[in-house]
């Protein structure tokens, strides 16, 4: 199956020893139909040939910013401008601070800052290199831009480091690309508000078990996931119901748009209860504390001796009791890991009866609690439903709305 018939991409090859992957690569991206225009910097052409790609993408490669052989245009205009999508991959540490800082200093970077399509990255270097915080913070920079991600992976790297850092296979790339395109493009019949008369309910933020007026237990739950999905969902035609506890900024305001301010975690399944008879879709985002104060203290607590002990009792599991009692409802919980993720995501989605479970690792780049990106997994029984690459959180919320419209009504959107 041709997915990418019709597709121009212009895949960006950098200098490290996984450019020897971009030969497979491109072969993958033509046999799906696409139009591939390859750009290598001076550094890539040390691990492989233009010839190479040259005879793989069946065009001109390009590589040298003042070697103009048309003299009615101007090369790295006119690619950046055909492309409907720029694919860096492999991405070095050096492009991704070229593409961060705005340089323009070869014929890739030059064309990375003439481009209007939307740019994919796929990084690769050493483990430490990759944790660094100069390309941490670029990456952060890129992903604020909305310039997708395509994770590295872990395992033996070429300097003998075992880490993360790998490009990630082909394959996986080439599934990246074709999922970009599947969601950015809409048939003509399809409707415009998918969810256009469903009723969403969607809980945001971090709750607060109270152990005297001035201390609290809660959360690293800034919220703005949950905000995201509202704003998606009320953009797809949807009326909005949003529960929000402890946030680190305000709600949105929109028409259509119901705020149900909560603080704790009785609070929050009070509020749910109240709306779930009659609602089509509810999305747990928020994060609930597991465990409150046994007693409240009215005033408060002095310091005294050394230690404090606090009696902690269990919270009702609001996910839990909803799985137990849905019939109608689509109903999707959120499982922020710190290891193990695919794991704990799967049997969080069977003990709690869920229709999906959306599954991050915090402790990655990028996906951690407070950011505008995530790198989140989809899971249903019968295993893993989506991956994406770093996104921003609107991006992520728009497909996920996408994929709960498409399992609801089974109509692919």
């Amino acid at each position: 199956m041709k997915s990418l018939q019709g597709k121009t991409i212009l895949l960006g090859i950098t200098g490290g020893i996984a450019a020897f992957k971009a030969a497979s690569l491109t072969s993958m991206l033509v046999k799906k139909g696409a139009e591939v225009h390859v750009i290598m910097t001076e550094s890539a052409k040390q691990f492989i040939t233009e010839l190479t790609l040259q005879s793989l993408s069946k065009q001109r490669v390009y590589s040298d910013t003042f070697q103009e052989r048309d003299p009615s245009s101007i090369s790295h205009i006119d690619l950046a401008d055909s492309a409907d999508l720029v694919l860096v991959a492999p991405a070095t540490a050096n492009i991704l601070a070229k593409m961060a800082h705005g340089l323009a200093d070869d014929m890739l970077s030059t064309t990375l800052l003439a481009a209007t399509s939307p740019v994919m990255v796929a990084p690769a270097m050493n483990v430490h290199m990759y944790q660094h915080p100069a390309v941490l913070n670029n990456i952060d920079i890129l992903s604020r831009r909305g310039i997708q991600f395509i994770e590295p992976g872990e395992g033996l790297l070429a300097c003998g480091y075992v880490g993360k850092g790998r490009l990630e296979e082909p394959e996986a790339i080439v599934r990246c690309v074709e999922s970009f395109f599947a969601l950015s493009s809409r048939p003509e019949s399809q409707p415009e508000q998918p969810l256009k008369g469903r009723k969403v309910v969607i809980t945001a933020g971090g709750t607060v078990e109270r152990i005297d007026p001035v201390r609290y237990i809660s959360n690293d739950s800034s919220g703005k996931m949950g905000f995201a999905l509202a704003r998606a969902a009320l953009a797809m035609g949807a009326e909005v119901t949003l529960v929000a506890a402890r946030t680190d900024e305000e709600p949105p305001q929109a028409a259509g748009l119901r705020v149900v301010k909560v603080e704790s975690a009785q609070q929050m399944y009070d509020a749910v209860l109240g709306v779930w008879e009659d609602c089509d879709i509810l999305i747990k985002a928020a994060a609930v504390s597991d465990y409150r104060p046994k007693e409240q203290a009215a005033a408060k607590i002095k310091k005294s001796g050394d230690t404090m002990l606090l009696e902690l009792v269990k919270t009702t599991d609001i996910l839990e009791t909803l799985g137990k009692t849905k019939n109608k409802q689509f109903l999707v919980g959120f499982a922020a890991e710190t290891g193990d993720t695919e794991a704990f995501a799967k049997e969080k989605l069977v003990r709690k009866n869920c229709d999906l479970i959306v599954a991050n690792n915090v402790a990655e780049a990028g996906a951690g609690f407070g950011l505008d990106t995530n790198i989140v997994s989809i899971y249903d029984t019968q295993g893993v439903v989506a991956q994406w690459p770093l996104l921003t959180k609107d991006e992520v919320a728009r497909r996920l709305l996408l994929l709960f419209a498409e399992r609801m009504t089974g109509i692919s959107v």
